[in-house]
Parts: C-alpha cells; sequence; structure tokens
C-alpha cells in the first residue's frame, strides 16, 4: 500500500514521520498503589483513589497532582485523571513518571489502548503491569499532544454538562411526577385487575418459544432481561418468526399494551409503540387496559414511588423474586378521571421526549469523542 506523504509505516502501524515508537514503559511507568487499611484512615482533604475511583478522602497523600490511576485487581480498565495531590489505594496501579509528556493526553492513550485487555486470572482479574509497559504505542511530540488533550477534553466537557443535564431535567421529572400523582378527592382506589386485562404465557407457549427462538425472525420476543429503564434494549433480543406469532395469538402485543416483568429483576415496563412487532416472552405480563384506564398513564404510574410498596408487599421470595398474576392483579391504583389521566400522560411524556433527545445528543457526542480519539491518537487527523 502506498504511503500518504509525511507518515510512515512501523511496528504499530501507518504513523506520521515525526512520530515515535515507543513502550508504556518509556512514557508512563505504573507502580502499585499504598497500603490503607480502613483503621488508618483518617478524614482530610485528599482524595483516596481505589480500583473502581474515588471512594474516600485522607488527611495525608502520597502522590502530588495531576496524577492516573487505574484499578489493579478487581475493577480493571477504568483509568481515572486526579487533578488534586492524591492517595493511591494498593488495588491501584497508577503513573509514577510522565517523563516530560502531556499528563492528560496520556490519560487519553491509556484509554485508547484498552488497558483491561492485560488482565490476568479467572476468579479475581488482575492488571499485569509487565504486559501494559511492554505495548508499544505511537507518540508525538509535547505541543501536539497538548494540542489533542485539550481538543478531547472540551468534547468531555460537552459530555459532563449534558449528563448534568440529563440528571437535573430527570430529577425534576421525579418531582413533578410526585406532584401530579398526589390523590386528590375525585381520585379513585381500583384493583389493577378490575381496570386492566393481565395474561402471561401458557406452558405450551413456553415450549413453543424455545423451539421457534430464530435469530433471523420478524418478532421481536420482549423478555424481562430486554426492558432497561423502561425501554426495550436491542443488544440481546430473541425473535421468533410471524408463523409463531400469529399461532400464539393470546400473546401478541399490541400498541398501548404494557409489558411488565414479575420475574428476577421485578418493576421494569415497557409502553409497546407499534402493532405486529413485539410478542410476549417468558418472565414477563401483559397488561391491556381497558376503557377507564388510559395506558400511558398506567406506564407513568408504574414508573413511580407510588407502585414501589405494592410490588415489595406482594413479591414472593424464591430461587428468584416473582409475583403471581393474582397478586399483580390485586395491586391497588389511585385512579383520577379519564381526563386527568390523559392530561399528568401528557406532561409526563413530554418531558420524557426532552430527555430523550438529550440522551441522543449525549450519544452522538460520545461517538464523536470515540472518532476524534481513533483519528488524533494515530495521527490520521493532526492539530499542527
Amino acid at each position: 500500500m502506498e504511503l500518504s506523504a509525511g507518515y510512515k509505516n512501523t511496528e504499530v502501524g501507518i504513523i506520521p514521520e515525526d512520530w515515535e515508537v515507543k513502550r508504556i514503559s518509556e512514557i508512563s511507568p505504573l507502580q502499585r498503589g499504598f497500603d490503607l487499611p480502613n483503621r488508618d484512615l483518617q478524614r482530610g482533604d485528599y482524595p483516596v483513589v481505589y480500583s473502581n475511583g474515588i471512594m474516600n478522602h485522607h488527611n495525608k497523600f502520597q502522590v502530588k497532582a495531576p496524577g492516573i490511576v487505574t484499578g489493579r485487581s478487581g475493577t480493571i480498565g477504568k483509568i481515572n485523571y486526579i487533578e488534586e495531590d492524591f492517595w493511591p489505594h494498593n488495588t491501584t496501579l497508577w503513573v509514577t513518571d510522565f517523563n516530560n509528556n502531556y499528563p492528560k493526553y496520556i490519560y487519553y492513550l491509556l484509554h485508547k489502548i484498552k488497558i483491561e485487555r492485560f488482565a490476568t486470572g479467572s476468579g479475581v482479574p488482575t492488571l499485569n503491569r509487565n504486559y501494559v509497559h511492554d505495548f508499544r504505542v505511537a507518540l508525538p511530540c509535547l505541543t501536539e499532544q497538548i494540542a489533542v488533550a485539550n481538543a478531547l477534553s472540551e468534547t468531555d466537557a460537552l459530555i459532563n454538562n449534558l449528563e448534568k443535564l440529563i440528571a437535573k431535567k430527570r430529577n425534576i421529572k421525579q418531582g413533578a411526577m410526585q406532584m401530579l400523582l398526589t390523590p386528590r378527592k375525585t381520585w379513585e382506589v381500583k384493583k389493577l385487575g378490575e381496570i386492566a386485562d393481565i395474561t402471561k404465557l401458557a406452558g405450551f407457549e413456553y415450549s413453543n418459544y424455545f423451539n421457534s427462538y430464530n435469530d433471523g425472525g420478524e418478532i421481536i420476543v420482549v423478555r424481562g432481561i430486554n426492558i432497561t429503564h423502561n425501554r426495550m434494549d436491542l443488544t440481546d433480543v430473541k425473535y421468533i418468526p410471524r408463523t409463531t406469532s400469529n399461532f400464539l395469538q393470546r400473546s401478541k402485543l399490541k400498541k398501548n399494551d404494557l409489558v411488565f416483568a414479575y420475574v428476577g429483576t421485578i418493576g421494569p415496563i415497557f409502553l409497546i409503540d407499534e402493532n405486529d412487532k413485539y410478542h410476549l416472552g417468558p418472565n414477563t405480563s401483559k397488561i391491556t387496559s381497558r376503557s377507564e384506564l388510559y395506558p400511558l398513564f398506567l406506564f407513568h404510574y408504574f414508573t413511580s414511588e407510588l407502585i414501589k410498596k405494592e410490588i415489595i408487599d406482594n413479591t414472593s421470595i424464591g430461587a428468584q423474586p416473582s409475583l403471581s398474576m393474582s397478586k399483580i392483579r390485586s395491586f391497588k391504583i389511585i385512579l383520577p378521571p379519564l381526563t386527568e389521566q390523559i392530561s399528568i400522560a401528557t406532561i409526563l411524556s413530554d418531558m420524557d421526549k426532552e430527555i430523550t433527545a438529550l440522551e441522543a445528543k449525549l450519544e452522538k457526542y460520545r461517538k464523536v469523542k470515540l472518532g476524534m480519539m481513533q483519528n488524533l491518537l494515530t495521527g490520521k487527523i493532526r492539530l499542527i
């Protein structure tokens, strides 16, 4: 392959001609942290950095800032950039010398090489620093390191601000939900089974599912493990052919049905948004609202604190927590008139849409950052 002008072929790939190939040991050697038993911990201002981050503060420090700390045992792959004098715990490795390199650049570089690949051991994984030290990377001059680190830091700042805004919006929604769902005199207490139909898979349907899962199927099977944050997580879904879905009519899901996880992790709920796209799966129940119940209101009700007591009081603890259909039908729902249900659901859904839009923006920024790291830390794009 013909090289572009200004680039050279090396053992780590094609890099700019003025970059060098060096071992991690030459640019940011790692050392095990320091013992600090809980009995010796004295509350103070200096962060104590464990394998999964800052978990305590001590009245003494071992390392001057800035610093980089990563997990040595237990949590592997989390890399912390520390901007104040700190105490790296003995469950960590810390960079002892940046050798005239820019610390924040080294932080992003260690992220890019996916340091967790050097973990050893099957029980409690341990990061082998010797393997890390021997790994070779391409390194630009200090001026370019600073330019790259500053560009990535600006992207991180955008991401952090978005994360804070999303957290704020979620808190605002929780407050609004608590206010909107505070019972009023015109509200009635109803059992869920009085205002909705609740079904689950029958035995013969289980058998058909296990024989019909098909990665090439058209209909998504909604299992309890697929519902994350009351949405469908499509990273590990199962499918069934449309012919099987047509056969299992009783368990087909239609728009505005709710799917409620009742075994294992109890409580996640998902509102079906499209006909003939989903099918009820194992460990989930279908809730179909009757005329006096607005489905979207019930969805928000199930994401509120009001339903938690009902779930806790009715859950059976065995090999794994579970709810029977009769218990779900007995849930007490404090129900407003239909018009009020619609108004409440509309307000909360509008807030959800705003949060979802921000989450999509956040995901976009995260992807942009990954692309920037790939291009800037390999020299494919130059900033000087």
